[in-house]
């Protein structure tokens, strides 16, 4: 091995370009649906022995003395996100005769732009690189850092950062209530750096054994919360979640969207699949296919299906007017209605889809034929706040509708004053690919993060009801037509809440980057 990794460092041009880009590919089998964690440790062993031979020109300026570092770091994060994300350009073959033309600009415009994070990240611990287990600390310290940049920079999109794939059951998730998926970013990219310790490199036994006891401590922290712990008594309230699997280009056609409709009532009068009749009803993302207040026809023939202690929780397109002679205004919402038809209360989704529910630049796209994909002419508007759901019987929900579920910083402190995360999302757009797999995948580990139980539609799957350690109670798997009834589980959300998590981030990321800096002086005093 001390062969190869030798090999690797001694690369240059296009072998060690295509080496990064192939072992940031091969981390994407730690994703889900696939779940193989042992990938990212050959991935990330392999970027150190490339970062330890990416040395610029001593006599360059900085600047470019790092420049073979970040094509590194760029190359590996194009790997990653191509065989991540190319799924995203399904929803562009919706409307294909619109909006195959921007297919490459998903599949290999996206992984391209996010890709500089990691190079970001990379030439950030060249900086401070030095020969032994100071680099791995480093390293863990930029990558962590990079991913927190990812999740906000140009309205954020952290889908797939590096700690998922560190979490691929409950088991191995319990560690993201105290660090969140942030510190869990740092504390992944340590452990699964680590092995190239083994061949190259300082401080082999205390790097190793702090991987080996961090990566215990994991496994070990999980199995005691799971099986130790008391788990959170569960409300008395069922739920129906209701998943049709309807093609998105027949929700897109005018002419079934009653058809669309009566699907979604269908499921929703069969019996109770227990003994005790569901109170509340909770259908997907845009599931009712009009604008609910132009239709009262619409609420009349919901109040006919539900009984009249029963609350059906439902997107929707919500469309408010603006006055006379503006135009009006639509947003990605959800609805709380009740057996009579009354709308009780209404929550729009804050953040919007770049390109998708709006486009940004807006006059300047339009002015060239080009709107959001998923969006009315001038797409959608976003809420200023994230609106909690009540409900009769002082139940309450805290909404995220549909990406939404991938940002813990949409989830504030009301969130924890609520009986349970509320996640309605429509990902047909993508068909059986891995993204809807991702998706919910992180959705749960909102619920572990938050302490909150998780209740979720999908149009086609996976919808599930999830308790507050990230265990599915009852779902149904991606393309299955139905609903499941299931009680919602308790929620254990005093325990931590975000204040906490982003305080320990940062300690990792500092204490991380304050040692590595520490061992680069002595190597560099060792060196003289």
């Amino acid at each position: 091995m001390e062969r190869l990794a030798g090999k690797v460092m001694l690369m240059s041009g296009w072998t060690r370009a295509l080496v990064a880009f192939l072992a940031g590919l091969f981390a994407v089998l730690a994703l889900q649906p696939y779940g193989f964690i042992a990938a990212l440790f050959v991935s990330f062993t392999v970027l150190v022995w490339l970062i330890d031979g990416a040395s610029g020109d001593p006599d360059a300026g900085l600047l470019r003395r790092l420049v073979p570092a970040f094509r590194i770091g760029w190359c590996f994060g194009f790997g990653y996100f191509l065989g991540g994300l190319w799924w995203l350009g399904n929803a562009l073959l919706v409307e294909a005769d619109e909006y195959a033309w921007a297919l490459p600009l998903a599949v290999l415009g996206l992984p391209a732009f996010l890709a500089f994070f990691y190079g970001f990240a990379v030439a950030l611990a060249r900086l401070f690189w030095s020969d032994g287990l100071g680099r791995i600390l480093v390293l863990a310290a930029a990558f962590g850092f990079a991913e927190w940049l990812r999740s906000w920079l140009f309205t954020g999109f952290p889908w797939n950062a590096v700690g998922y794939g560190a979490m691929p059951v409950p088991m191995m998730m319990q560690p993201a209530r105290i660090f969140g998926i942030a510190g869990m970013n740092v504390l992944a990219v340590f452990v699964f750096a680590a092995p190239a310790l083994l061949w190259t490199g300082r401080g082999k036994r205390l790097g190793l054994s702090l991987a080996v006891l961090l990566l215990a401590l994991q496994a070990g922290y999980g199995f005691y919360v799971l099986h130790f712990l008391p788990d959170a008594v569960d409300t008395d309230v069922r739920v129906r979640l209701v998943q049709p699997v309807i093609d998105q280009s027949a929700k897109l056609d005018d002419g079934q969207r009653a058809a669309v409709f009566e699907k979604h009532l269908a499921l929703t009068a069969d019996p109770p699949s227990g003994e005790q009749r569901p109170g509340i009803i909770v259908w997907p993302e845009t599931s009712i296919p009009f604008i609910l207040t132009d239709n009262p026809d619409a609420l009349a023939r919901i109040a006919a299906v539900l009984d009249d202690d029963q609350v059906l929780i439902a997107g929707a397109v919500r469309m408010e007017d603006t006055g006379a002679g503006k135009p009006p205004r639509y947003y990605n919402s959800i609805y709380a209605i009740d057996g009579r038809g009354q709308i009780l209360g209404a929550a729009d989704k804050v953040h919007l889809v770049p390109f998708g529910e709006y486009m940004p630049f807006e006059e300047l796209f339009n002015s060239w034929g080009i709107n959001a994909v998923a969006a009315f002419s001038g797409g959608f508007s976003g809420a200023r706040v994230h609106q909690v759901l009540t409900l009769p019987g002082e139940r309450s929900f805290y909404p995220l509708i549909c990406y939404e579920a991938i940002f813990p910083r949409e989830i504030d402190q009301a969130a924890y004053t609520t009986d349970a995360l509320l996640n309605i999302t429509n990902d047909a757009w993508f068909g059986d690919t891995p993204g809807p797999y991702q998706h919910f995948h992180q959705a749960r580990v909102r619920a572990v993060e938050t302490g909150l139980p998780l209740v979720r539609a999908a149009n086609s799957g996976i919808s599930a009801v999830v308790d507050a350690k990230g265990r599915v109670t009852l779902g149904l798997p991606y393309g299955m037509v139905g609903f499941v009834d299931a009680t919602i589980p308790g929620n254990n959300a005093a325990f931590h809440d975000s204040v906490s998590q982003n305080f320990w981030f940062w300690c990792l990321v500092a204490i991380f980057f304050g040692a590595g800096v520490i061992s680069r002086i002595g190597f560099r005093r060792d060196a003289n």
